[in-house]
């Protein structure tokens, strides 16, 4: 019983340095600081309305 839980838990552990590694894996410092994502939100509206009128 005890090598299950055991089992167990390494795989619930595995499961979570997963989970982390490719959550935080191509930023240098974690999360984007606030100002980078409110910029890229801001950008990505820009680009969603489409061409200007006229064209």
């Amino acid at each position: 019983m005890t090598l299950l839980l055991l089992e167990a838990l390494g795989a619930l552990v595995l499961l979570v340095f997963i989970v982390w590694w490719t959550m935080f894996s191509g930023r240098k410092n974690g999360e984007l600081p606030e100002q980078v994502e409110r910029e890229k939100s801001e950008n990505a509206d820009k680009s969603d309305q489409g061409p200007p009128a006229g064209r």
